[in-house]
């Protein structure tokens, strides 16, 4: 980590298995809409569903497919199949990648879902936006705090603003450092 007294700059490595969601939704290449939002809204909701043809990962449905593709032309979500509204060719990342790697895919693609895949190619999980946001916020409080303290050490030993005399024990007093003998002196 290096930061200055403007801005700060974290380098994190976090791998994406680390926030990826597991066993994400998934659903038959034939299967209606109508079938995919009942899937979308079932226990623990999310907002999309992995498709499989034969068995293999081929594109994504989601909410946002749903409510443009189908609804907004007044279709039939019960006559209408996933293969005809999901995104394809599917856009995926692997474990061993990081979520900056993952936040650079998604931006390259301009896509919200990443399906995380094993090195068999099979997914394992799924990780969104919301997800990177939610770890990115996480670790930018987290840095804060410890800029905080850092600085607190920093000034804690130097010349003393008033008197010019070294100290180890100086302390910040709007915006000004001072020593003890200064402290003591303000407080007579």
């Amino acid at each position: 980590m290096s930061y200055n007294s403007d801005t700060i700059q974290l380098e994190t490595k976090v791998p994406v298995r680390e926030i990826m969601r597991t066993n994400p939704k998934t659903i038959d290449y034939h299967a209606t809409v109508a079938h995919a939002a009942r899937k979308m809204c079932s226990k623990d909701p999310s907002g999309s569903c992995i498709v499989l043809k034969d068995g293999v990962a081929v594109g994504i449905v989601t909410e946002q497919d749903i409510n443009c593709k189908v609804v907004a032309r007044d279709l039939r979500p019960s006559e209408v199949h996933v293969s005809e509204i999901m995104t394809s060719p599917l856009i995926t990342i692997s474990t061993d990648k990081t979520v900056e790697d993952a936040a650079h895919l998604m931006i390259h693609n301009r896509v919200r879902r990443l399906p995380i895949i094993n090195e068999k190619g099979v997914v394992i999980g799924i990780v969104s936006v919301r997800d990177i946001v939610a770890v990115s916020t996480e670790i930018n409080e987290l840095m804060g705090e410890l800029v905080v303290i850092n600085r607190a050490d920093e000034i804690s030993s130097g010349m003393c603003s008033r008197c010019g005399q070294m100290s180890d024990d100086l302390t910040s007093v709007d915006g000004t450092l001072i020593c003890p003998n200064c402290m003591e002196d303000d407080r007579l």
